[in-house]
């Protein structure tokens, strides 16, 4: 299933919801189910994503539950600085006779 928007002349274009299939003679053909054309354009995007293998969820808060959250937004905001100040080049070169190996 598919949902097919089909111009109109003077008129807004008809929103389809259509099956594709093969006729005896092997052909592919197109049959409509429904005429979706008077729902507004949210409904029709939400089931043009649903066809195509998405997932609703529920617009409430109670619909959504975290499981796990990690911090990491002062590790992005450390690394950050760190390679405004150029801090990261400075501790790849080699210092004192010793390699830095762990900031490769």
């Amino acid at each position: 299933m598919f949902i097919d928007v089909v111009p109109n002349r003077d008129s807004p274009p008809a929103v389809l919801l259509r099956e594709a299939y093969r006729d005896e003679n092997g052909r592919p053909q197109k049959r409509t189910l429904a005429n979706l054309s008077k729902l507004p354009a949210e409904v029709i995007e939400t089931l043009k994503a649903l066809l195509k293998g998405g997932t609703l969820i529920g617009a409430t808060p109670q619909g959504l539950s975290i499981e796990r959250s990690l911090p990491h937004g002062h590790v992005v905001a450390a690394l950050g600085v760190i390679r405004k100040i150029a801090l990261d080049r400075l501790m790849r070169r080699r210092a004192w006779g010793r390699s830095w190996a762990w900031a490769r």
